[in-house]
Parts: structure tokens; C-alpha cells; sequence
């Protein structure tokens, strides 16, 4: 009995201390500062996959929590945060969202600040801000969201995009901005093979001295972008997309009958050559098209401490040019554990990519164009493949007659595929001495490796050009490039009273190399055969170093300083001295504006520095070199042939500078409800590196890259972000930016204009030009004259300088490709669990030369050599016959300004329809990219890489469906 006794008491006990062990914890969630309810937050218990969401009234229920256990609680708009149980089981919890937007995380270079402490133009864009739809490459991501940011994307699948922030700063060196991904600076732009869905924010950076710690790569911008990371909580995330694409306008031309009836008026000695068909060839070469997307997201801790993040992406991108396909296999892993309290931290990031890319020939659009309308696609007694080819039967055997080719044939027989592996990734060690914490020492090592194998192949039954053998084509390449870094740096934090110091000294190194080969036409006994490059290796040296001082926490000062050294200019200009200084003055801080029931954040910034521009340019001007002649070309000594060896061009380069001055405003009000930024800047660049003539006898060729210049840009942005409406149903909340740039070439060397733009249409044209006064790539003309009737008169111009001799001296300089002024606007509305967002863009200013029209709206191209081409239709309204007489006309000029809607997505999620799992959703969303473009351009897009339309690729519409799933 006194065993049962001690064993029912030991029962109880066990009971007891189980009960008291884990409890049910109930709770509210508020807004702190207004006290309103929060529904669907959620909360989950830090390192498990249990929690739960706030109601309608925003109260919650979560059981079988113990004492020690931390609730995380999370709300988009609102600073996470964590609340340790103890004994208090019933929680009344606030959360705080001004202050998040205050002392938001921006990563800027070689470490991170906050927007209340920010000097410099730097602007933040996390996920919930992303511009949303069909977005292959992470670069789209930011269209239309930040002022003086602007991204112009070709049609063609997982094409890179051409960036430019605050309209470049350069003629023939790059306008590139530099990217840095998790602290690895990549080389170009091409962000083609990064998964977009593994980008957690994009930090830019725009001013010189944001920028001057990056020296000599940072003249044109920076973007940084941060990757998602591991996290304690365990999720898992699926996303699906996809997407229908169609091309929907065309460049009119003459369809069969009309161009029969054009011919026999016209030509009608070529009415012979006519066939019986109505073929609409860019109908022919243009296709339907259905892309996929599927990305799979893990989250959590392995082994307990290592938060850990694992991403796989596929993508199937179909083009909307016969063959033209992206495919995407991407996976990244990052690792971010800390140890000893948080006093040493190891960072990893790895990504690795496989691309198989079909490219299809954009200029098969203008043999669309061109191509005869009253011939078949196909000729069942062909020797070709079984496509119709224009060809003469002769006793000798088949001719191929001269002119453009089928270009249904040429995208589908041609095979172009290009397969790309790439890899990436740094390692980052960050240690706050136990010694004296105040002190941290970061080293990162990183790499960029990636390989371009290629293969180009024509069967024997596919000719190449009219007077071919007809061989085919099988030719192999192999593009490697290498890229490898290495930072290290000390970190100094510490407040002496009133007065915050943030400093930091450091050695930044690195290299790229690059080679490749190509096996050349191997069916082709006339080829050269096999081929072989190595580049001069690429080396970049920097010593950097920046102070920022807080004092009271309302006066600002950052100081920066960075010595580089690059390969690629000669010993006497191999280094370059960058820096920056800016100046805050946190006015809302002070007594006078503290209590402001408007003006809720008021920040007076300026800023001057200087960066250096190198990037764009090969690693070995300033060495001579020499290559060898022709196999015919021999020197005789002793009687035994030498092959001779030919000099080549020479530059002694030196750096360009790049110096900006700006004046800023950052603004809240109303609570900041309403906020956002007005800058000032002007940026003049010196030494401009161009390519120009040289002086006869001077160098071993005609043109060679050298320092020629100064250019000056000037220019004004705005932004305004505002919760328009706030409720617990409802939320509205709207983005605005507007960028005024004006550029201004202020000197060339010796006064002297150099030539850019070529253009099809003739040989040796050119439509642009830099000058002095005028902006980079004005356009070259002649002025067009007209007639009484307001009709253009063929081949006459404007005697602009009255000699009585028209000739070049006549041409003008008209306008240039970039907007005077560029607008993004992006609306997102949430109500109840339903969302609906889309994004605009417009510019205004920005001019096109119509190079379709100019070099194929003449009724002399009605014959293409030996057969028959179609033409525009627009020639009808010039009736110009000779395209020599008028390609550089102003006729062609036109303005290009659009509005354009780039996406609009609704979605609605549902909430936990998964009840056994605390936290799980899915949305279900549709949209639609390209929506609408509004333009009195009458080309296909006036959106148009540097202001010249020939070949490009059409942009399609496309309707999207797709599902995000988490756990």
C-alpha cells in the first residue's frame, strides 16, 4: 500500500510538473503607435515549425508552450520582433513600424548603415517593394522603381539588360554600373544565370561619395544586391509561373497581292519573278510562346545552429522567334552561423547554374521583312530542305540566286546553341575581437567561373550566301572566364558620449582572366581552321578607407578615401586617388520640429567625390604588339621566306574622373505616411576615353582609344512613397519617381567631332555623333525639305551654311536617344487577403532613328539583287525611290516618348488551408506583362538600345498564371 501510495505521488507530481512545463499562451497584437488590432500576424516558437496567426481582432491562441520558449512575431510593414515567456502567459504585444523604416538595414560598400543615418544617395528596394510579373533576370526587378535608374530589356529569352543610372558617365569606356552580390563585384551586367527569387533587397548606390569607396569601378553607379538567408524558423516555399507570349504588332509591309499590283506598276519588267503565294513571313517567323517557372525554397537550422537557406529554380523560356529557347537549372545554398555569442560570424553563398540557350537570329526579322510576299514557305521539289529558296536550275547544276534567304529556313535549320555553366560564391569570416569588441576584422574571398560552350551547325542543305559551296556550317567554341577576389578589412565602433564613429580600413584584390578557342568551320576546307584567344589578365588593387561620425545623433559626416591600381593602363598612370565627403543634417531632430504634427523626418544632405572609370577597355594597350601578316607576306633573309609581323595599335591610356556634386532632401511626413527624396547633382567627367581618330604616321592605325574630353551631366530626381490608405481591411500604398537628366559634351580634343551610330543601309554610315555642346550620340542629319504640299522631296536638304554646295558641312545635330525626363509609377492594393499591383513607365524626350524605314522604304529595294524584296509601306507616304538619296534624312527622326504599362498582377491568398500546419498559405495569382504601350512612334517599340531601331527583338505580351505555396 505505501508503494502504490508513492507511486500515485509520483504520478501527480510528474503531472504537475508536465502541466506547469507547458502552457497555453494567449495574446493580442497592437500597432504601437495607434493601438489598432493587427490581424494575421504571424508567430511562431523560434527554432520550430509551431505557431500561429492573430485573428480578425488580432488576438491568437498558441498551445504547448513552455517557459524560456521565444515568440517570434512577424507583420509585413512592421520590425520583427521576439517576446521570451516566462511566467506571463497572457501577452499584450506592440509592434513598431516607424521606427523600422528609420533604422531599415541598407547595405551600401563594405558594410551597412540605415536610412536615418544615410549621407549619400543610396536607395533601398526589399522583396515587398519588387516590380512584379515575368521577371527572368534579378536586374527587372528594380524597372521603374528607382529615380535616375533606368533598364532597357530586349524581347529575347533571359537576354541581359542594358542599366544605366543617371545616364552613364562616359563615351567608349563603360556605362556599366558595377554589381556586387553578397559582396563579390561581378563582371558586366549579364545577371542572366542569378534566380530572381533568390534576391532579398537591391542597395544603390548613385552618388560619388556612396560610390568612391568602390574607386575606380564605381564612376557609373553601384548596384548592391543582397541574397535571401537561412533563418531558425523552418520553412518550406514553392512557386509556380506561367506564362503565354505573343508578339502582337508588325511592321506593315505589302502582302502578296499588293506588292503584285506594287511590282507591276513599278518594275513590270520583274513581274516574271512574281510568284502565286500570299505569304505574311514575320507571321511565319514568329511563334505563340509558353514559358514555365518553378522555384523550391528550405529554410532552417541544421545541426541545431547553422541557419541554413537552399534554393533550386528551372526555367523553360520560350521566345517568340521560331527556336529561340532559355532553359535555367539554378541552385544557391547559404550558410550564416555565428558562434561565441555572436563574436565571430561565418557567412557562405554558393550559386551554380547550367543555361542552355537556342539563339535565334533577330536579323531574321528584317529577311521577314524583306522576303518576297508572293513565295511559299515551302517547295515540296526543293533541294533545300524541302523551303523554298530562290534558285536558277542551270546544266551545271543548281545556283543559288542572290538576295535575302528564306528566313523561316534559316531559324529552323540553323542550329545556334550555346550551353553556360556558371558558378559563384564568396566565404565571409567577420570577428568582433574578445579583446576590444568595439574592433571587427572581415576577410571575404570570392569567385565568378564560368564557361560558354558553343556549337553553330547548317546541314549541307542549307545555303549560306549566293555563291557558296555548299558545305554547311559545324563550327565548335569555347568562351572560359575567371574572376576572383579578395577583401579584407578592420571595422572600428565605438560612442564617445554624443558622438558616434564608425570607422573602417581595408585592401580589397581583384582578378579576371579569360581564353577561349573556336574550331572554325570544319566542313569548310577554305576556313581557318581552329583558333585560340587568351586575353591579358585583368588585376585591380585597392587600398580603401572610410570614417562616418554621428554626433547627437542629427549631424552626419562620412569620409572616404580609396587608392587604386589597375593592369590596364602603363606604369606612369597605373594608380588613381578616389575619395568622397558628405554632410546630414537630421532637422526633424531638432527642439524646433520635434513635436511637428506634419513633418515626421526631414534630412538636408550633401555630397562631392571622386571616381576613377577604367571598365570597357582591353588590358594591353599600352604594350606593343605584333601579329603576323599574311601567309603571302614574306620577308627574304638568306634566301628563306619569314612571314612577316604587323604592329599594332597603341594607347597610353589614363584614368577618367569622375567628379558629382549634389544637394539632397530625405522627407517624411504625416507620420511618414509620405516619404521620400529630392536630389540635385551634377557630375563632369575628364579625360574621356573614346574612340578617335589619330594623326596620319602616328600610331599603327587610323582610330585608337584615347583621353579626349569632358562631359557634364546634369540632373534632378524625386521619389514619393505613400500609405494612402491604411486600415485593418485595407491598404493602398503608391510609389512615384521622376529623373531630369541633361548631358553635355563640354570638350574634345583639338575641337574635332567623332563619328558613332553605324547604321544598315549602305556601307559606312553613320547617324550619330559626339561634339562639343551637344549631347553624347546626338543625331547627324540632313535637314529634309518639302514641297508645297507638305510632301518630302527626294534627296533635298537644307543649304544650312548657305556656301551653295551641299555636302557634309550641311549636316546638323538633332536631339539624342535619351529622355529629357523619365517617370516610374508602381500602385499596390491590398484588401482582405486579396492584392493587385502594377507598375508604369514613361519618357519623355527620348528620339528613335526609324533605321527600318530608312534603309528599306524605297521603291529602288523592290529589287534585292537578283529577286524580289518587299518594302515598308510607309514608302507610300514618301514615294522615295533611292535609299542613298535620303538614309540620312530627319524624315527618319522621330519622337519616341511612351507611356508604358509594364505588369499588372492580382492574387489572393489563402490562409492556413492547411490545418495541420501552424503557418501555411497559398496565393493564387494572374497578370499580365506589356500590357500597353501608349506612342506616336511608328516603329515596332520606341524603347530602343542607344536610339538606333534595326533588328531588334519584339517584346511580347504575355499572360501569366501562377501559385506561391509556403509552410
Amino acid at each position: 500500500m505505501k508503494k502504490f501510495k508513492l507511486l500515485l505521488i509520483g504520478i501527480l507530481l510528474t503531472s504537475s510538473f508536465t502541466m506547469f512545463a507547458q502552457q497555453t499562451v494567449k495574446g493580442v497584437v497592437k500597432e504601437k503607435s495607434s493601438g489598432e488590432l493587427l490581424p494575421g500576424v504571424s508567430i511562431v516558437i523560434k527554432g520550430t515549425v509551431r505557431g500561429t496567426e492573430t485573428d480578425f481582432d488580432g488576438n491568437f491562441t498558441i498551445e504547448r508552450v513552455k517557459s524560456g520558449d521565444v515568440l517570434v512575431f512577424r507583420y509585413l510593414g512592421f520590425a520583427t520582433k521576439e517576446v521570451a515567456i516566462g511566467s506571463n502567459f497572457n501577452l499584450s504585444v506592440e509592434l513598431d513600424q516607424s521606427a523600422e523604416q528609420l533604422d531599415e538595414i541598407v547595405v551600401v560598400g563594405y558594410g551597412t548603415t540605415t536610412v536615418k543615418d544615410a549621407t549619400g544617395s543610396v536607395e533601398a528596394i526589399t522583396a515587398k517593394e519588387f516590380t512584379k510579373g515575368n521577371i527572368v533576370t534579378p536586374e527587372n526587378l528594380l524597372s521603374g522603381r528607382v529615380a535616375g535608374v533606368n533598364i532597357v530589356t530586349s524581347g529575347a529569352p533571359g537576354s541581359g539588360s542594358q542599366i544605366r543610372i543617371r545616364g552613364g558617365s562616359s563615351l567608349n569606356a563603360s556605362n556599366d554600373p558595377l554589381i556586387v552580390i553578397d559582396g563579390l563585384p561581378l563582371t558586366g551586367v549579364n545577371l542572366s544565370s542569378i534566380n530572381p527569387n533568390d534576391i532579398e533587397s537591391f542597395s544603390v548606390l548613385k552618388d560619388a561619395s556612396a560610390t568612391a569607396i568602390y574607386g575606380s569601378r564605381g564612376a557609373n553607379g553601384v548596384i548592391i544586391i543582397s541574397t535571401k538567408k537561412g533563418r531558425s524558423e523552418y520553412t518550406l516555399d514553392y512557386d509556380y509561373q506561367i506564362a503565354f507570349g505573343e508578339v502582337k504588332d508588325r511592321i506593315n509591309v505589302f502582302d502578296g497581292d499588293s506588292f503584285r499590283n506594287l511590282v507591276a506598276a513599278q518594275n513590270p519588267g520583274d513581274v516574271g519573278l512574281l510568284g502565286t503565294a500570299n505569304t505574311n513571313w514575320q507571321d511565319e517567323i514568329l511563334q505563340k510562346s509558353v514559358s514555365t517557372q518553378h522555384n523550391l525554397t528550405a529554410r532552417g537550422q541544421i545541426f541545431g545552429f547553422i541557419p541554413t537557406r537552399l534554393s533550386v529554380n528551372f526555367s523553360e523560356i520560350e521566345g517568340n522567334i521560331l527556336t529561340s529557347q532559355f532553359d535555367r537549372s539554378n541552385v544557391s545554398l547559404s550558410m550564416n552561423p555565428s558562434f561565441f555569442d555572436d563574436h565571430l560570424k561565418i557567412g557562405v553563398n554558393y550559386n551554380r547554374s547550367f543555361i542552355d540557350t537556342r539563339i535565334a537570329e533577330e536579323s531574321q526579322v528584317n529577311a521577314a521583312l524583306r522576303y518576297d510576299p508572293t513565295q511559299p514557305v515551302y517547295d515540296a521539289t526543293s533541294p533545300f530542305g524541302g523551303f523554298y529558296q530562290h534558285l536558277t536550275r542551270t546544266p551545271n547544276g543548281i545556283l543559288v540566286d542572290n538576295g535575302t534567304r528564306n528566313p523561316v529556313a534559316a531559324l529552323l535549320q540553323r542550329n545556334n546553341n550555346e550551353d553556360t555553366f556558371r558558378q559563384f560564391g564568396n566565404l565571409k569570416i567577420d570577428y568582433k575581437l574578445h579583446f576590444l569588441p568595439e574592433v571587427t576584422a572581415t576577410v571575404s574571398v570570392g569567385f565568378d567561373k564560368s564557361s560558354q560552350k558553343g556549337i553553330t551547325f547548317n546541314p549541307l542543305n542549307s545555303p549560306a550566301s549566293y555563291n557558296d559551296l555548299f558545305v554547311g556550317e559545324d563550327v565548335n567554341y569555347l568562351n572560359e572566364y575567371n574572376n576572383e577576389n579578395l577583401d579584407a578589412y578592420l571595422t572600428f565602433n565605438k560612442t564617445f558620449g554624443k558622438l558616434k564613429t564608425d570607422a573602417m580600413v581595408g585592401y580589397n584584390y581583384q582578378s579576371f582572366e579569360s581564353s577561349g578557342n573556336s574550331t572554325g568551320n570544319t566542313r569548310n576546307p577554305n576556313d581557318t581552321g581552329f583558333t585560340s584567344y587568351v586575353n591579358t589578365p585583368v588585376v585591380l588593387v585597392g587600398f580603401i578607407g572610410r570614417v562616418n561620425l554621428a554626433y547627437n545623433e542629427k549631424y552626419l559626416l562620412t569620409l572616404n578615401y580609396r587608392r587604386d591600381g589597375t593592369s590596364r593602363f602603363g606604369p606612369d598612370s597605373r594608380w588613381g586617388n578616389f575619395g568622397g565627403a558628405s554632410l546630414a543634417w537630421r532637422i526633424s531632430d531638432e527642439d524646433f520640429l520635434k513635436e511637428n504634427s506634419v513633418i515626421s523626418d526631414l534630412k538636408l544632405r550633401a555630397s562631392y567625390g571622386i571616381n576613377g572609370q577604367q571598365e570597357g577597355i582591353q588590358g594591353d594597350l599600352y604594350l606593343d604588339k605584333y601579329r603576323f601578316g599574311n601567309q603571302g607576306s614574306n620577308y627574304i633573309f638568306g634566301g628563306v621566306p619569314i612571314q612577316s609581323t604587323i604592329p599594332s595599335e597603341r594607347s597610353n591610356l589614363r584614368w577618367e574622373d569622375v567628379a558629382t556634386i549634389e544637394f539632397g532632401v530625405d522627407y517624411g511626413l504625416f507620420n511618414n505616411k509620405l516619404t521620400g527624396s529630392l536630389n540635385a547633382f551634377q557630375k563632369n567627367s575628364t579625360n574621356l576615353i573614346s574612340d578617335a581618330p589619330v594623326a596620319d604616321g602616328s600610331n599603327f592605325t587610323n582610330r585608337v582609344l584615347q583621353n579626349i574630353g569632358d562631359l557634364q551631366v546634369n540632373g534632378l530626381e524625386f521619389s514619393l512613397n505613400a500609405d494612402v490608405i491604411k486600415t485593418e481591411d485595407f491598404n493602398w500604398n503608391l510609389n512615384f519617381n521622376a529623373t531630369y537628366l541633361d548631358r553635355e559634351i563640354k570638350e574634345l580634343a583639338l575641337d574635332q567631332d567623332i563619328t558613332t551610330g553605324g547604321i544598315a543601309g549602305g556601307t559606312g554610315n553613320f547617324i550619330q555623333l559626339y561634339s562639343e555642346g551637344y549631347a553624347p550620340n546626338a543625331f547627324f542629319m540632313y535637314k529634309q525639305l518639302y514641297d508645297t504640299n507638305g510632301n518630302p522631296i527626294e534627296g533635298a536638304y537644307a543649304d544650312l551654311n548657305g556656301d551653295g554646295i551641299l555636302n557634309q558641312q550641311d549636316r546638323y545635330l538633332k536631339e539624342d536617344p535619351q529622355g529629357d525626363v523619365t517617370f516610374g509609377f508602381q500602385s499596390n492594393f491590398n484588401y482582405r487577403n486579396f492584392d493587385l499591383a502594377f507598375n508604369l513607365r514613361a519618357s519623355v524626350g527620348n528620339y528613335v532613328y526609324n533605321n527600318v524605314n530608312s534603309s528599306l522604304a524605297q521603291y529602288d529595294l523592290l529589287k534585292d539583287n537578283a529577286v524580289l524584296g518587299n518594302i515598308p509601306t510607309s514608302v507610300l507616304e514618301t514615294n522615295f525611290n533611292s535609299t542613298s538619296d535620303v538614309i540620312l534624312s530627319d524624315i527618319y527622326l522621330e519622337n519616341a516618348s511612351f507611356l508604358r504599362m509594364d505588369n499588372i498582377t492580382l492574387g489572393y491568398t489563402f490562409d492556413r488551408p492547411i490545418k495541420k500546419f501552424a503557418s501555411n498559405s497559398i496565393r493564387l495569382w494572374a497578370g499580365m506583362q506589356n500590357v500597353f504601350i501608349l506612342s506616336d512612334y511608328t516603329g515596332l517599340d520606341p524603347e530602343v538600345f542607344n536610339g538606333i531601331d534595326n533588328n531588334i527583338y519584339p517584346r511580347p505580351r504575355t499572360i501569366l498564371v501562377g501559385a506561391n505555396i509556403k509552410f
